[in-house]
């Protein structure tokens, strides 16, 4: 992505895999590789990421393997925060515990209260290679858990106990888009 360029403008929307979906329950692989490939896969979550209005995009739910998630969120304060992020690990969560509601473009149209911690610091690096620590608080810090959560192999209803998960989990197997 060249500096000053909209991310995602060069990129194509690609279909959202939707829960049921083994590859959203699989851990993905670190990165290794880093060029041109790598560069459209980031460009393309972020076409598909405005396409579906979200404000965080992980590569396993367009159907890749790779460590690497994009996100345009913004905090508490509206403060908006865009990037990516390769090889993404969550190194620090603090603050105080909140249940608040939260969804997935893998689980269009729902939502449930799930519980995160208010302050994130995720540490990875760039498509160059360069060192990179994004710090968030807040909504900000919800979508840094979440999208680090989807490289492991969660989604957010994993997270969600009693009768809130047995809701969603009964709203997603009536949803038009269930399997």
């Amino acid at each position: 992505m060249r500096h000053g360029s909209l991310p995602g403008a060069r990129g194509r929307i690609r279909p959202l895999t939707l829960l049921g979906d083994p590859v959203l329950h699989a851990g993905c692989e670190e990165v290794t590789e880093f060029g041109p490939e790598l560069a459209a896969l980031v460009e393309d979550l972020f076409a598909t990421m405005y396409a579906a209005r979200g404000v965080g995009l992980a590569a396993n739910q367009v159907g890749d393997p790779r460590r690497v998630f994009v996100y345009d969120c913004p905090d508490d304060e509206d403060v908006r925060h865009v990037g990516h992020v390769v090889n993404p690990r969550l190194v620090e969560t603090g603050g105080m515990v909140l249940r608040g509601p939260e969804g997935c473009l893998s689980l269009p149209g729902l939502e449930a209260g799930t519980e995160r911690h208010d302050e994130a610091v995720v540490e990875g690096v760039t498509l160059d290679g360069d060192p990179v620590r994004v710090r968030g608080t807040g909504f900000f810090a919800r979508c840094l858990q979440h999208e680090c959560d989807h490289l492991d192999g969660l989604l957010y209803v994993d997270r969600v106990t009693g009768w809130r998960r047995r809701r969603v989990l009964r709203q997603a197997a009536r949803a038009p888009w269930s399997r």
